[in-house]
């Protein structure tokens, strides 16, 4: 399906079940990758670097309101929808208590050491609502297949090394850590952000399990929240975009 047409399709989907989506912008139409149509590998890697990398920058505490209005509840807009929870929870609960949520570094910041550093550390597009104790859990273990139930978190496994998050949100974690190795490759004073097909990584710019990820981004496709999330972000924030959530194809042409 064309770009133009898939985008539509998902606007038709979100009306269909009540969530607002902005209108098509130019942005999200061919135009916007023009510098990246008809290329592939490293070519289409640094031609989409090139074009995503032109983005507006938060600080860590702009995070808290850029969260709460990616990631709010179609159904309740007081609340947010916690990512591997799949929990509604209030948006006045963010902090540090028992059963509020914070915000959850999707690339976990440790993974090249880039804390909450305004660029990485604060990027949108990897940076999500979780539940204080789950964010916990998962910690800076890479993503991988396997382990045991997460408490707070239906769905989700983790073991001594790796984190499964559930089903409904495996193609989001895979196109979020795809899209940090574009924009984050070493040209702007932080580290070369790559997924491997490791685990247990460390303090490394490195995360994994790259296979795993590639799979959950074809089983996952884009819906329609995270077309709306992707769009949130562009029109109100960072103004760029996840090309991952427009081109899920170009997952596998860069790194399959």
């Amino acid at each position: 399906m064309q770009p133009v047409r898939r985008i539509a399709h998902a606007v038709a989907l979100a009306a269909a079940v009540g969530i607002t989506v902005a209108a098509p912008t130019a942005a999200t139409a061919d135009d916007y990758y023009q510098d990246a149509q008809g290329k592939t590998g490293a070519e289409l890697k640094a031609a989409l670097h090139g074009i995503i990398s032109t983005n507006t920058k938060l600080t860590y505490e702009q995070v808290w309101d850029g969260i709460k209005a990616t990631d709010e509840d179609p159904a309740d807009p007081a609340n947010v929808v916690l990512l591997y929870s799949g929990r509604s929870q209030a948006k006045t609960a963010n902090g540090g208590g028992v059963d509020e949520w914070n915000r959850e570094h999707v690339w976990a910041k440790s993974h090249g050491d880039f804390g909450t550093a305004t660029g990485p550390g604060t990027d949108l597009h990897h940076l999500r609502a979780e539940d204080v104790s789950v964010n916990s859990t998962r910690g800076n273990k890479d993503f991988d297949a396997g382990g045991s139930p997460v408490d707070e978190a239906p769905g989700s496994l983790t073991d001594d090394d790796s984190f499964e998050p559930r089903d409904a949100v495996k193609g989001d974690v895979a196109r979020m850590i795809l899209y940090m190795s574009v924009r984050y490759d070493g040209t702007d004073g932080f580290p070369d952000l790559e997924p491997n097909d490791a685990v247990d990584n460390g303090s490394k710019p490195n995360i994994g399990r790259l296979s795993v990820l590639l799979t959950w981004n074809t089983q996952d496709p884009p819906d329609a929240a995270e077309q709306r999330r992707n769009q949130v972000i562009y029109d109100q924030f960072q103004h760029n975009r996840n090309p991952f959530i427009d081109h899920p194809e170009w997952a596998a042409s860069i790194y399959g």
